[in-house]
């Protein structure tokens, strides 16, 4: 059975602690706009899949009841950075086994200034669930006194650098870029533009990586209403539903360690797979696909993430941004909604906000940030630790 989005919302990805809102509000928000994109009500919904990464268990309930008490299951999902989309990853399973016809997934996060720890408890990198990762990390660069995550990307990006002549420059073009398409992008948590050259004399958060190339900490929420073809069938959608045409979730394994590089420990392996396995499923290529939201939570994973996704040869995506091809005229739009650097990066929130940016996209109805003719669009989201989810999306007719 297949599946479609019939609806989607979000908030506007705000910074933290800037906005007097819990995250009970944030789901209401986004949520309602979900179901009124979709013309249902609450009360159609039979499962909801909630995702969040650093409020209490249950959680989801607290959000979801925000929306009704109708006693549907809710589910609580935590799965690092790619929360979001494994929430969504579960409504669609609902709906393309039968178990549901009408599923709404639902992400947020409501989180402190500063940079995104490593997972560690108490700063016990031996308990922690990516402590094998950060071994990799420290047994070929070290351990500096720089925020772990920036840190063990920005390892990746020196490595890039020195295996294929990757430049900060080219690092920068994709802060540039991101933060360009942001400026049309009333929910992203930044809205101003800055060149190349602003974006390298930015404050170094882990060299190469300056600040305005790495995502910042986000409060926000996103949902989307996932509906079957019979639900379609016995209701007028008030907006075009768009179908999941495959998706794909993949975790570590050997490749990921076993050579010891950051490239790999900080999921290419996994995004490579990803994206195998949802080609496969839908017959289709990256050669199809008009408009990519990926996971830029640092400039480097952009650039990792072209070459996963089969956008050009591995050590050539410094290149292809700086060609001009994963911008407006090029032969994709990737990150339109400013991507994770300029949006924002709630971690619940991310995969499924954006999904709708997909939608809209998919729809024409992205206003002054609309890819011409997009007619097929594909998610990329990841978590350390790990998970990567490829979403390929098509616009129905």
């Amino acid at each position: 059975m297949k599946a479609y989005v019939a609806g989607v919302g979000m908030t506007r990805f705000e910074k933290p602690e800037t906005r007097d809102w819990q995250y009970w509000d944030m789901a209401r928000e986004a949520g309602s706009a979900a179901l009124a994109d979709a013309g249902i009500t609450y009360a159609e919904v039979e499962q909801v899949p909630v995702g969040y990464c650093f409020q209490p268990s249950t959680a989801g309930q607290r959000a979801a009841y925000e929306l009704g008490l109708t006693g549907v299951p809710v589910y609580n999902v935590n799965n690092n950075c790619a929360t979001g989309s494994s929430a969504l990853m579960l409504a669609r399973q609902f709906v393309e086994g039968g178990v549901a016809d009408c599923v709404l997934a639902l992400g947020f996060e409501k989180m402190k200034r500063g940079a995104l720890g490593g997972g560690a408890d108490g700063g016990d990198f031996s308990t922690s669930p990516v402590a094998r990762h950060y071994g990799v990390m420290a047994a070929r660069h070290g351990f500096e006194m720089s925020p772990p995550t920036a840190q063990i990307f920005g390892d990746a990006a020196r490595e890039h650098m020195e295996n294929y002549g990757t430049t900060e420059a080219q690092l920068a073009a994709v802060g540039a870029k991101n933060h360009r398409h942001s400026a049309n992008n009333p929910y992203a948590q930044f809205q101003d533009v800055y060149g190349v050259d602003e974006i390298l004399a930015a404050r170094v958060v882990h060299r190469p990586l300056t600040k305005l190339q790495c995502s910042p900490t986000s409060d926000g929420a996103a949902a989307a209403v996932v509906v079957s073809e019979r639900f379609l069938e016995r209701h007028e959608p008030t907006r075009q539903a768009v179908e999941i045409v495959a998706q794909a979730m993949t975790t570590d394994t050997e490749e990921s360690f076993a050579s010891g590089s950051c490239v790999d420990v900080v999921g290419q392996p996994m995004s490579r797979e990803a994206a195998r396995q949802v080609y496969e499923r839908s017959g289709l290529g990256i050669d199809d696909v008009d408009v990519v939201e990926l996971h830029d939570c640092f400039s480097i994973n952009e650039l990792l993430t072209y070459e996963a996704l089969g956008m050009c040869e591995e050590g050539e995506s410094g290149e292809l941004v700086e060609s001009g091809a994963t911008t407006y005229g090029g032969r994709w739009v990737v990150n339109p909604s400013g991507g994770l650097i300029s949006k924002g990066h709630p971690l619940g929130a991310t995969g499924i906000a954006q999904v709708a940016e997909l939608v809209w996209q998919l729809r024409g109805e992205a206003g002054p940030r609309q890819v011409p003719g997009a007619r097929v669009g594909l998610a990329h989201n990841i978590g350390l630790g790990g998970a990567a989810v490829v979403t390929l999306l098509r616009a129905a007719g």
